[in-house]
């Protein structure tokens, strides 16, 4: 598959890139103020560095905080894992996850993430209907940040990004001490070696 980039909403998102990272947040993750401070910032990678700075302070319901949701998110993954893609490294965040897959040939990005997000929501959907008078809502937040990995120390650098994640967030003092992380379950398994990494978008 050649590397191709399209947009759903205001971000670009590549296809055909072997490894990716990607985070996306629950609806209600930032208020509005916050997000007309995003729209109006042009630079994306100051964009990204925005959300992901104000995701951390945990608004809105967090219903990823809720144990049987955080690991029916990550059982979700795990569904797909060495059919559609390789899971490498994840953290389920109270308002937000983080995943890094190696995506296998045939396979899109696009198609991988809309599946997760649907199935989630649906399950999520029907714990807040059981649990509240509150009418259901949208679970997921309609568009998805991804970014390509391009070399064996960008690999490493994300890896630890997102296991220490609930670190840098102060839900714990040590990245293994986070349940719903691969770091918790065994951080190992994302050291693997990144083969392929020499490919690189045209």
């Amino acid at each position: 598959m050649s590397f191709g980039e399209h947009s759903r909403g205001y971000l670009p998102h590549l296809e055909g890139a072997e490894y990716q990272a990607i985070t996306y947040r629950l609806a209600d993750s930032l208020p509005q103020q916050v997000l007309e401070r995003i729209r109006q910032e042009r630079h994306q990678p100051t964009r990204k560095r925005i959300t992901e700075q104000e995701l951390d302070r945990g608004y809105g319901q967090c219903w990823l905080a809720k144990p049987d949701i955080a690991a029916m998110v990550i059982g979700n993954w795990r569904h797909f894992d060495g059919v559609r893609y390789q899971l490498l490294a994840y953290v389920v965040m109270p308002n937000h996850v983080h995943v890094l897959i190696r995506v296998f040939p045939g396979f899109r990005l696009s198609s991988i993430v809309h599946g997760w997000k649907s199935y989630t929501a649906q399950v999520i959907g029907a714990h807040i209907m059981q649990s509240s008078a509150a009418p259901r809502e949208r679970i997921w937040q309609p568009e998805y940040w991804d970014r390509y990995i391009r070399d064996q120390a960008h690999f490493d650098r994300v890896v630890e990004y997102i296991h220490r994640n609930p670190v840098k967030a102060g839900l714990v003092a040590h990245e293994k001490d986070w349940r719903w992380s691969s770091a918790y379950e065994d951080g190992a398994r994302a050291a693997c070696p990144l083969i392929g990494a020499k490919r690189q978008p045209s």
